[in-house]
């Protein structure tokens, strides 16, 4: 791989459940899990059951240092990480970094909460990697490493979540879920996140036709990541948290309907890569 690549894999971009069978095998089933490689650096967003098979093939291809930002602690984003196989390995280093619940519960806190008895056989002392548990708030200016900039807000989510920006050699990349929208009106957090970002990652759990049946769930739709996409002058947007009750000929007809509204937009599948 080219070293001065910035490049997006998606592991999985399912919402709210995984799901299987033979409606979802184009856009896959995974819930989110997104790797960010920034020259030789990893970096993943989220600990969905993508994490998994993510885990897998980085470990095959000898990556042992990793970075891995949670944007909140809901099941979808939490159950693929006592599966991730680094931290079991004895020469892999691990960050864990979250900052949706500042003040009330830390990163090893949260991560001792949900991977212990009875929802989980055992505890975070079985890992035998170097793990890090680095906590932040909401605004801050993360550095996971000298020369890569991640730029953090608030979204709009029961319980919370954490919106980032990823800046490197002079490109962004921002993933933004999960959010909801308040019709007629443009987040001023999300659109500082996503400012000019070559790559705009955003929560499309539903379209706009549904989102009055779904006030205060939590999240948003593709019409909205348009008009925030068009309003902060982005490259490219990439749908993700879908529905788990959205099938391939729906994603497909909405990839097609949004394309010829922003011929950057499209709807994100399991295994995606993207260089910026």
């Amino acid at each position: 791989m080219n070293r001065n690549v910035f490049r997006v894999r998606f592991w999985g971009v399912r919402g709210s459940l995984p799901v299987s069978g033979a409606a979802f095998q184009q856009y896959g089933g995974n819930t989110i899990c997104i790797e960010m490689r920034c020259g030789d650096h990893r970096l993943l967003f989220d600990a969905g059951s993508g994490l998994m098979p993510a885990g897998q093939v980085l470990k095959a291809e000898g990556v042992s240092d990793f970075n891995l930002f949670f944007t909140h602690c809901h099941y979808d984003h939490i159950i693929g990480l006592p599966y991730f196989p680094a931290l079991f390995d004895p020469h892999a280093s691990v960050a864990l970094w979250s900052g949706h619940m500042a003040g009330r519960m830390s990163t090893r806190q949260m991560i001792g909460e949900f991977m212990r008895p009875p929802w989980f056989p055992v505890e975070p002392d079985i890992c035998r990697a170097s793990i890090g548990c680095i906590d932040f708030r909401s605004g801050e200016t993360l550095s996971p490493y000298p020369d890569v900039v991640v730029r953090t807000g608030s979204l709009n989510h029961p319980g919370g979540a954490i919106g980032y920006r990823v800046e490197w050699n002079g490109q962004a990349a921002a993933v933004i879920t999960d959010t909801e929208h308040t019709p007629g009106i443009l987040d001023p957090a999300v659109l500082n996140l996503i400012q000019d970002a070559d790559l705009f990652i955003y929560d499309c759990t539903y379209t706009d036709e549904e989102m009055p049946r779904h006030v205060g769930y939590g999240h948003s739709s593709w019409q909205h990541a348009i008009r925030l996409a068009k309003a902060a002058g982005v490259k490219r947007v990439a749908f993700i948290h879908h529905s788990p009750l959205r099938t391939d000929a729906e994603l497909d007809a909405i990839g097609k309907s949004a394309g010829q509204e922003f011929p950057g937009a499209f709807a994100a599948r399991d295994g995606q890569v993207i260089d910026l």
